[in-house]
């Protein structure tokens, strides 16, 4: 399976990764229909921090559940390749049609709580989502377009404005930051835009 090969060799990066990578590989192992939301306690989901070639800008959302300005991403539904799922989610989040990976490991791993809600009239139980988040490089001139189920805007930030941004304190601190942080690290002659 080449998500649990992926897992294992991940290289935490932080404490939060350290505490969480063992419970993803755990749950990726003995989890009951861990790509499903069919698991109404827990399921795999795919994450994408999108910069620009230079790692000066993200491209986020304004998530119209979580009213914030956030990453994109969604549901495996199923599918295993979380690379995938992450590519399809930001291209129907954002209207990018040429987002390139960075790499196809993942950048980052989290546990994320994700509290009650409405969805499309249905109430939907707080639940974990066993997040995998992928490095994906976009153009700047491309054409971006909202998807109004979803997010009500999408805008380039530089990195600064995009923490300053989002109104969930726990992710701008253990996630975004971090990504932040790691996305700067990542050599920049590997892009392929």
């Amino acid at each position: 399976m080449k998500l649990m090969e992926q897992l294992q060799r991940y290289t935490p990066y932080n404490e939060q990764e350290a505490a969480d990578l063992p419970k993803l590989i755990d749950f990726l192992e003995t989890g009951e229909t861990p790509f499903d939301r069919a698991n109404t306690t827990a399921h795999f989901t795919a994450s994408a921090w999108i910069v620009n070639r230079e790692r000066t800008k993200v491209l986020m959302v304004y998530h119209n559940i979580y009213n914030s300005w956030s990453w994109t991403g969604g549901h495996a539904d199923g599918e295993e390749d979380l690379l995938a799922v992450a590519l399809k989610e930001a291209r129907e989040e954002t209207g990018v049609t040429h987002l390139i990976p960075v790499s196809e490991e993942p950048v980052s791993v989290e546990i994320i709580t994700v509290n009650g809600h409405e969805k499309k009239g249905n109430y939907v139980s707080s639940h974990l989502h066993y997040n995998v988040t992928y490095l994906l490089e976009a153009r700047e001139l491309d054409d971006i377009r909202m998807k109004p189920d979803e997010n009500s805007g999408v805008v380039w930030f530089s990195v600064e404005e995009a923490l300053a941004a989002s109104t969930e304190p726990w992710m701008v601190e253990r996630i975004y930051g971090k990504l932040v942080e790691k996305a700067g690290k990542i050599d920049q002659n590997t892009s392929k835009i």
